[in-house]
């Protein structure tokens, strides 16, 4: 598969007439693929996914090589303290909400668009739910953090009170538990719809909580 093909976004398409559709963006090193896959198997009928691949990029954590990467990652060691490529993930978001503009043209009301992600694509979509000017369905976050020094105006955000699901493993050696704690507790501050789980798992998605993203998606653009 030649690279500009790879890069290609997966979209499942709807098995029925399509009401809602949801966005959903993979881990480091990942493809749109993996996930498509996963999601196909619990992705209500009327619903849309679009699963894009990141760009290949170099990753300063991986010594410079080169892979798909959402925006670059200096290091696991200081998370919280370390620059972040925030030109990376602005630019990430850029292709998000190009997607959202393309359902909206399609007829899908913004309210009807969900984003959601895995580890570094979930840090993405929580940008992108709160910085974004549409009013989304819902955000999906699992296996993540967020850049604290990347706070937006709360006055200007208008996604603050759409759902949010936040998951993570409890026995998470890549991305440690207290780290998702540690962004639950920041968005609880001012997100009033956010809801937090841990699962026994790793740096993965379990049966268990694919089926609580089920659920999610099925309470936030129905049936």
């Amino acid at each position: 598969m030649s690279l500009a093909r790879s890069l290609k976004p997966v979209i499942l398409k709807p098995r029925i007439k399509q009401t809602a559709s949801m966005i959903f963006l993979h881990g480091l090193g990942d493809t749109g693929h993996g996930w498509a896959s996963l999601l196909n198997t619990i992705r209500p009928d009327h619903i849309k996914v679009i699963c894009p691949t990141a760009p290949v990029i170099p990753i300063t954590l991986n010594l410079g090589f080169r892979m798909p990467g959402w925006f670059d990652i200096p290091s696991l060691e200081n998370l919280e303290e370390d620059e972040h490529d925030m030109e990376g993930m602005a630019k990430s978001a850029e292709t998000v909400y190009k997607l959202i503009k393309g359902e909206m043209r399609a007829g899908i009301p913004s309210e009807r668009i969900m984003v959601g992600g895995f580890s570094q694509g979930a840090a993405v979509a929580l940008f992108c739910a709160m910085h974004t000017q549409e009013r989304l369905g819902g955000c999906v976050a699992l296996s993540t953090m967020l850049p604290e020094k990347d706070f937006p105006d709360l006055s200007q955000m208008v996604n603050k009170d759409i759902p949010y699901f936040q998951a993570h493993g409890e026995s998470d050696t890549l991305l440690p538990l207290a780290h998702g704690i540690r962004t639950s507790k920041i968005l609880k501050q001012f997100l009033p719809n956010h809801q937090f789980k841990t699962y026994h798992c790793q740096h993965e998605c379990t049966d268990r909580e694919l089926a609580d993203v089920k659920k999610f998606i099925e309470r936030c653009v129905g049936h």
